[in-house]
């Protein structure tokens, strides 16, 4: 027996037009150069239409897959909006990949248009002549940066020119499963891969995200996305603020501890959501500035140290949110929503459980599988094994890339590539990269638990722990460490400080200081890098 309910397709022109009739005098907020830039739901909805003209105007094919290169704008917002809903497909482009992974993706995503912001437009307009399908480049007033001086012939389009030539049109996508939004991984090992999302999981992806148990958007919050645009969807907060018709606050360019404060502050923000090294920097910027109106703080990307998550609540009473994802999820997977049973559990118990990631999202399925058996590992928040994923808003296989195959399994899971434990409670710990873990003897020494350990100390402002060759034991970890302005450390006084609090097995057997722990395009510790810089080292214990 069939149920008798309605079929109507999961679609983006739903978020869309519910803000455009529903929330038409709520705002979206954008820091410029020259100052705040506002504009209403009713305004951008009437820009998103005349956009879907300029794509028609311009003659872009029906599922033409248009490239973004630009920071969180309303102008951003509104490509987010026009080309998903138009039929097309919206390719938001990394701004800090290297010019030969950007060359990649634009050719291997086939763009015809890209749009890009006119402070971005000197990164990429050396690359223009290596781009085989792009037809043309519209550049976003967004007050900073030049045009070239010779553009070789080339046409630049201005972004406010061609809206107010175009025609507004009526949107009328009808499949679900229709492609919404690509990204493309960071590339930290050969060429990035293509994620292509759906109208269906953009749609499931953004109810997961409305549910109390995750972030619980509504319409009273005020949103700003410190995370990127053209990383992993930005976190699914670009949707879902428009779903819901919450006020958006997006910090341009700026995206300093001073500036993010400021915007918290001035604009009574009640989510605020960036990756750690972010947070580690706002940190020491809210001394004495009323950010009271903070409800919730997302952190991903990259483990959250229970020291900083910690830190915010001892500052401002609420702890940051740890949440995991990868662009193949869309992103979000898991969340560290604390069950009410725990509130029997001390505080720093609670604190425990605020460093894992949390558990599952619902309508998300996960395993920890053993790599070496096959079988999944109990649930004693001990055993390890890598995290695996299924679900609707979960990628079933890359673009157009013959190395799907090793990063599914035959039964469909996407292989994270994370090493993780369960406890009885069903909250999950990544302890590790399978590319990262120090394998040291035969056993594993988990770099993000010693890294979380590390950055414990009160001098230490960021550390990466890598594992390098040793004579002996195969692997030992070296912690490559920044020490806080105006503070001093030393190695022996930094393995005292680790002594007890790690097996001694795992305590570095070198530190080295450094300015700065490099970062990938998405803003993680890029241990490749680090491995690259220390190739040649030799312990002093060999």
């Amino acid at each position: 027996m069939k149920g008798l309910m309605q079929d109507g397709p999961l679609v983006l022109t739903h978020f869309f037009e519910r803000a455009e009739k529903l929330f038409p005098n709520k705002e979206i907020i954008t820091a410029t150069a020259t100052g705040l830039e506002r504009e209403t739901y009713g305004e951008w909805a009437h820009r998103v239409r005349l956009l879907g003209g300029v794509f028609d105007d311009l003659g872009l094919s029906p599922d033409a897959r248009i490239g973004t290169f630009a920071w969180n704008s309303a102008r951003h917002l509104e490509l987010y909006f026009a080309a998903p809903c138009s039929g097309r497909v919206l390719h938001t482009l990394n701004i800090r990949l290297f010019p030969e992974q950007l060359t990649y993706v634009v050719n291997h995503a086939e763009d015809e248009a890209i749009f890009v912001d006119r402070s971005l437009l000197g990164l990429i307009w050396p690359l223009i002549d290596t781009f085989t399908t792009v037809r043309h480049i519209i550049v976003m007033d967004d007050g900073r940066g030049e045009l070239p001086a010779d553009t070789g012939g080339r046409t630049l389009l201005d972004y406010e020119t061609l809206l107010r030539s175009a025609s507004p049109v009526e949107f009328n996508v009808t499949d679900e499963n229709q492609a919404a939004s690509m990204c493309y991984t960071s590339g930290t090992t050969g060429n990035p891969k293509g994620v292509v999302y759906s109208h269906r999981s953009n749609w499931l992806h953004t109810m997961a995200v409305m549910t109390a148990d995750s972030l619980g958007v509504c319409e009273r919050d005020i949103i700003l996305p410190v995370v990127p645009m053209f990383h992993a969807n930005a976190w699914g907060l670009a949707h879902v603020a428009v779903a819901s018709g919450a006020t958006m606050v997006m910090p341009g360019p700026d995206l300093s501890p001073a500036n993010v404060v400021n915007l918290i502050e001035s604009q009574r923000v009640t989510i605020a959501a960036g990756v750690p090294t972010i947070w580690m920097g706002v940190l020491n910027e809210i001394d004495g500035r009323d950010v009271s109106s903070l409800r919730a703080i997302p952190c991903g990307g990259s483990s959250v140290p229970k020291s900083l998550s910690e830190a915010y609540r001892e500052k401002i009473g609420i702890p940051i949110f740890q949440a995991w994802g990868m662009t193949e999820t869309s992103p979000l997977a898991s969340g560290t929503r604390l069950k009410s049973s725990f509130d029997e559990l001390t505080e720093d118990q609670q604190a425990d459980y605020r460093a894992s990631i949390g558990i599952i999202s619902i309508g998300v399925n996960f395993r920890i599988v053993d790599e070496a058996t096959g079988v999944q590992v109990p649930w004693d928040g001990v055993s390890r094994g890598e995290l695996q994923v299924t679900g609707p808003w979960v990628a079933r296989e890359y673009y157009n890339d013959d190395r799907s195959p090793e990063s599914f399994t035959a039964d469909g899971w996407l292989k994270t590539g994370d090493v993780a434990t369960v406890d009885a409670e069903g909250f999950m710990r990544i302890v590790d990269r399978t590319k990262d873990v120090v394998k040291s003897g035969g056993e594993w020494i988990s770099s993000v638990e010693l890294e979380n350990e590390i950055m414990g100390h009160p001098a230490v402002a960021e550390a990466a722990v890598i594992g390098l060759k040793h004579k002996k034991w195969g692997e030992r970890p070296l912690a490559c460490v920044v020490v806080k302005p105006e503070m001093t450390l030393t190695k022996d006084e930094l393995i005292e400080f680790l002594d007890g609090r790690v097996a001694k097995w795992w305590l570095p057997d070198d530190v080295e200081f450094i300015d700065m722990v490099p970062k990938t395009s998405v803003g993680k510790f890029s241990k490749l890098e680090l491995r690259q810089r220390f190739a040649d080292y030799t312990f002093s214990t060999e």
